[in-house]
């Protein structure tokens, strides 16, 4: 699955925030005004900042129903709304003689709909059409000798609904006979930022309709990264956190990751990277270079060389010099041959001799190959001793000896010994 860092969080996005308002909300109340209800005035948050506010307080009238509702609020594309209200409630135990239908509780309400289209009568002010949300409770409730002193308690409490499909909603609030004062709404939604992970770029996603959603999001690799493993994906939850990383990028050949891994970038001149990975380049090995950045390898400058079978982190080397010393002692149709090694091996330690055997007539007709029942200890090719003992020659015949030296089987030069 791959691995994913510390939460990435990105800011909620506002739809309506009463707070940022610099005149009256003129929000629409039922019973309309006039009648003892909702009432906008001025107040204070925690920090003692003017703002508008929704306050109301019939404690000593039984049956209350007091609505209040928002203007309308446009979702843009969100499927889950969350709503922070911050409000303060009086205890209802420290108003004298207060009646038993006194509460310390609202409703929310929301209401969908395509335009804004609502009046002063519709939608009609209760539930259905209207959708409850829930029963708002304060965590702590104030007296009136709290406001003396100038302390303010004010509960904050998060709310969240949806699915919700239709263009915008409106929001309401039910009194039914509380003390209270509604200081702020703030109206978000959720949402995973656009981020770089694994290797990949996984677009702002928009968080799921209900809280326990996972929406998946298809990553695409940073350039000059390719996909491995499985298909590149992240989760985003319903509080606009990535999560569940599946797959992951890596960047290609010629290329390593850098700043944190959100950037594959090429490999500077005279280094190079020769398989996908994560992994940095690395520098040319001795007496090579590379041609361009990006590089999968190293060329080896003139004069060097690479076989076929060595690693392109493995250094350049030259042709080795010739074996020295050839000599030959002849025992009838055997002889034993030796040299010494080469002056200069080229910066190899893996050379090797084969033993090229031709027989040559005393005519002007050209040398041929030995034939097969001549016989080489330990051996006629491979060898990575000085020294060879060849029996079975043919009598009275001038047989031409090369020690050929080779690295891995790719001839690099030659000494021809002449012998009888």
């Amino acid at each position: 699955t791959g691995q994913i860092g510390p939460k990435i969080w990105t800011k909620p996005s506002i739809l309506m925030d009463s707070t940022t308002a610099t005149a009256e909300l003129g929000w629409t109340i039922s019973p309309s005004q006039g009648v003892s209800g909702w009432e906008e005035v001025s107040g204070y948050d925690e920090n003692m900042n003017t703002i508008r506010t929704y306050q109301v307080c019939n404690v000593f009238d039984s049956s209350q129903n007091n609505w209040v509702r928002t203007n309308y609020i446009r979702r843009r594309g969100a499927q889950r709304i969350h709503v922070q209200m911050k409000f303060s409630v009086r205890d209802c135990s420290s108003i004298p003689n207060v009646p038993g239908s006194c509460k310390e509780t609202f409703n929310l309400y929301y209401y969908e709909s395509d335009s804004d289209t609502a009046t002063k009568t519709s939608p009609s002010w209760m539930e259905n059409p209207w959708v409850k949300v829930d029963t708002i409770a304060a965590d702590e409730s104030f007296s009136r000798v709290d406001l003396g002193g100038r302390i303010m308690k004010i509960n904050s409490e998060v709310r969240s609904f949806g699915p919700v499909s239709r263009n915008g909603f409106y929001l309401a609030f039910q009194d039914y006979g509380a003390c209270m004062s509604l200081i702020a709404v703030r109206v978000f939604y959720r949402k995973c930022p656009r981020v770089i992970q694994n290797g990949a770029v996984f677009p702002e996603t928009l968080a799921g309709a209900e809280s326990t959603s996972l929406v998946a999001a298809r990553g695409v690799c940073v350039p000059n990264g390719e996909e491995v493993d499985v298909p590149i994906k992240l989760y985003c939850n319903g509080d606009g956190e990535w999560m569940v990383p599946i797959g992951r990028c890596m960047c290609k050949a010629g290329h390593e990751a850098v700043d944190n891994g959100t950037v594959c970038r090429a490999c500077v001149s005279g280094f190079f990277k020769a398989a996908q990975g994560d992994h940095s380049c690395l520098q040319c090995p001795i007496n090579s270079r590379t041609t361009n950045e990006g590089a999968t390898n190293c060329v080896c400058r003139n004069g060097y060389y690479r076989t076929d079978s060595d690693p392109p982190q493995m250094p350049c080397t030259t042709v080795p010099s010739a074996p020295q010393n050839v000599i030959s002692i002849v025992n009838e149709t055997s002889l034993r041959l030796e040299w010494t090694p080469p002056q200069e091996g080229g910066g190899r330690e893996d050379v090797v001799y084969n033993i090229i055997c031709k027989s040559c007539g005393s005519g002007r007709g050209g040398c041929t190959r030995c034939g097969d029942n001549v016989q080489f200890v330990p051996r006629q090719l491979g060898l990575t001793e000085n020294r060879v003992h060849i029996s079975d020659l043919l009598a009275h015949t001038h047989i031409l000896l090369n020690p050929k030296l080779t690295i891995d089987n790719a001839e690099v030069t030659r000494l021809c010994k002449d012998r009888k």
